[in-house]
């Protein structure tokens, strides 16, 4: 079965290490165990809290339509408050995601290669992505500055401040790159002691 048909749970088998979504990758190193442990633990609140999130944007969105159709009232608040919250459930979901490696990969070029390389395309893929979300997560902060900064808002009648969606874009991404971080170590360790 390849990792696209393997469906990713918490508690299920990840499909690079063999681990368990709860247990810590047994290559990561020692250094970095802590933080490891302080991600698993984070990680679980923000899935609570995403999922909060998702139910919050469902029942704004459905208030919204029924408002609209049935009492004709105005609507100005409820797009950018679902919004809010379905950015916040995607980026700080999405170190969750990432340590169960339940994003979207196309694994066609994998199923040709040989384990060794494969876990090599892995690592060269992780540590790519460990540099875009790096960069990432340094932009959002700055976004975040510059709307704390400016006291910009959003451009609705609304108009709730912009350092809301940036906090949790920079949160998240800043999240997902440690988590990249740890796996990309892991990673190297196990590749390391392979060669061996």
């Amino acid at each position: 079965m390849s990792v696209a048909e393997q469906t990713h749970l918490p508690g299920t088998s990840n499909a690079i290490t063999g681990a368990s979504a709860d247990a810590i990758d047994p290559d990561t190193p020692r250094l970095l165990l802590p933080l490891a442990r302080a991600l698993r633990a984070v990680n679980r609140f923000s899935m609570a809290l995403g999922m909060l999130a998702l139910l919050a944007a469902s029942c704004v969105l459905t208030y919204s339509v029924f408002s609209r159709y049935f009492l004709k009232a105005s609507t100005d608040w409820q797009d950018e408050a679902a919004v809010f919250c379905l950015v916040g459930a995607t980026f700080m979901c999405s170190a969750f995601v990432q340590a169960i490696r339940g994003h979207i990969g196309i694994e066609a070029v994998s199923s040709l290669l040989s384990p060794r390389l494969n876990r090599l395309r892995a690592g060269w893929v992780d540590l790519m992505c460990f540099a875009f979300c790096t960069f990432f997560a340094w932009k959002s902060w700055r976004l975040l500055h510059e709307a704390w900064a400016d006291g910009q808002t959003t451009s609705s009648s609304w108009a709730p401040p912009l350092w809301i969606p940036y906090g949790l874009m920079a949160v998240g991404m800043t999240l997902l790159s440690l988590q990249l971080l740890v796996q990309c170590s892991a990673g190297v360790r196990r590749m390391t002691r392979g060669a061996r």
